[in-house]
């Protein structure tokens, strides 16, 4: 009885670990994969071409426009998530960036990808969280908003 008591302390506390350090640690997850790929395909732009061109052959895209477009994503998107600005705009292209990996590149690579994917799911329905600059700017609009109305109504 011990133990199951315990057990259902220890999950008790483990349940009030708020969402937003979930939130901040799968934006951390992403921008880990994310910008270092695309720090790495600016470093080396010859080796990147070459690597669009000769491997992954990015149907419709000329490959130096793949490569622009991947990269620009792979950093941008994730200098987004670091900081959580736009953070639900920001998955969404690289949620299209994994579907044209995942369908055209490295289809055999999909538990990967899916891990990729349900956490930039995550992110797009739940937000950056309390710990991102989305929130901050919210709560700042918010306070404007409820300042702003108390001083029409004559209340501050």
């Amino acid at each position: 009885m011990a133990l199951k008591t315990g057990l259902a302390r220890a999950l008790n506390v483990l349940g009030k670990i708020p969402l937003s350090v979930h939130q901040l640690l799968f934006r951390l997850a992403i921008v880990g994969v994310f910008l270092r790929a695309g720090l790495n395909k600016i470093a080396s732009w010859e080796s990147t071409l070459a690597l669009f061109r000769d491997e992954y052959r990015v149907p419709v895209l000329s490959p130096e426009v793949a490569a622009v477009m991947a990269s620009s994503i792979e950093v941008g998107c994730s200098t987004l998530l670091l900081v959580g600005l736009a953070t639900r705009v920001a998955t969404l292209p690289m949620l299209g960036m994994i579907a044209t990996i995942q369908l055209f590149v490295y289809p055999h690579a999909w538990p990967e990808h899916l891990t990729w994917v349900s956490i930039l799911v995550f992110l797009l329905t739940r937000g950056g969280g309390t710990l991102s600059l989305d929130h901050l700017i919210g709560a700042t609009l918010t306070t404007r908003a409820h300042t702003g109305e108390a001083m029409h109504n004559g209340i501050a």
